[in-house]
């Protein structure tokens, strides 16, 4: 499964709409309809895509720790 299907199944499972997505990126819906073809997703893009939808993106390690991606500790 692409990443593409992923943000597509998270956006379902969230009641959000590829539309509003769009918007929340500040872009138009033949913009973001192109990177859902493309399967073009920067971690910057896919934890922002996560964060709109109340989710969020972690690294699991195999012990069981996680390491959560979020748009603040990236700016740091």
């Amino acid at each position: 499964m692409s990443v593409s299907e992923k943000v597509k199944g998270m956006l379902a499972l969230t009641g959000r709409k590829q539309n509003e997505l769009a918007e929340a990126f500040n872009t138009s819906k033949q913009v973001m309809s192109n990177k859902m073809a493309r399967d073009s997703w920067p971690t910057k893009d896919l934890v922002k895509a996560a964060e709109f939808c109340g989710c969020k993106v972690a690294i699991i390690l195999p012990d069981g720790q996680q390491i959560i991606l979020d748009l603040e500790q990236d700016n740091e």
